[in-house]
């Protein structure tokens, strides 16, 4: 049962060249001479690779049926990160950077999602954003408020984000963990 360009959406998965894919933006696109075709931005579930790639208007794919079993982030050991099934509990080491670069965001207990398709674990979904402490920052001094300019922080999981200057050491802040950005202080 093959899905027509016409049904994409958002986070919809399906197959090309022999693994699975998410849509994470698309575009019909219907120019003034030729055909109507639809531009899209896909990632690879497995590798978190992203591209862009143009499918005709009216082309097929075939759509992938991807489960997302809850997990929790409990810990990293060594090179390992340890994930705990919450519906059974057991505890799985899984290599740290099978999380991607989100990883680096990632507080002891965060709940992320496993990502599988027809019984196999392809990858995984981490919360896109994360409130964070900053533990790390150079003092920002009266009048250095330019705007536009910033300063590096490191964060309580050891993750490094550019901040506004008026930013402190001990400041919550929100983090998006797909752009690496700061979105803003966090009230106490």
């Amino acid at each position: 049962m093959a899905i027509d360009t016409s049904d994409f959406k958002n986070g919809m998965h399906f197959y090309m060249d022999g693994d699975v894919w998410t849509i994470i933006e698309f575009q019909h696109v219907k120019p003034g001479k030729g055909g109507a075709f639809v531009r899209t931005r896909l990632r690879k579930v497995r590798t978190g690779q992203v591209v862009e790639k143009t499918f005709r208007s009216g082309e097929r794919v075939e759509p992938a049926f991807v489960e997302k079993v809850p997990m929790q982030y409990l810990y990293k050991q060594g090179s390992d990160a340890i994930l705990m099934d919450l519906d059974t509990y057991e505890q799985i080491p899984v290599p740290f950077d099978s999380l991607g670069g989100q990883g680096r965001y990632l507080k002891d207990e965060a709940e992320i999602s496993a990502l599988q398709a027809a019984g196999e674990t392809l990858g995984y979904e981490l919360p896109n954003f994360a409130e964070l402490e900053v533990v790390e920052t150079d003092p920002g001094h009266r009048g250095d408020t330019v705007s536009g300019s910033n300063k590096p922080a490191k964060l309580e999981t050891g993750a490094t984000v550019q901040v506004p200057f008026h930013i402190n050491i001990g400041d919550v802040i929100k983090v998006d963990t797909r752009t690496d950005s700061y979105l803003e202080r966090v009230k106490k």
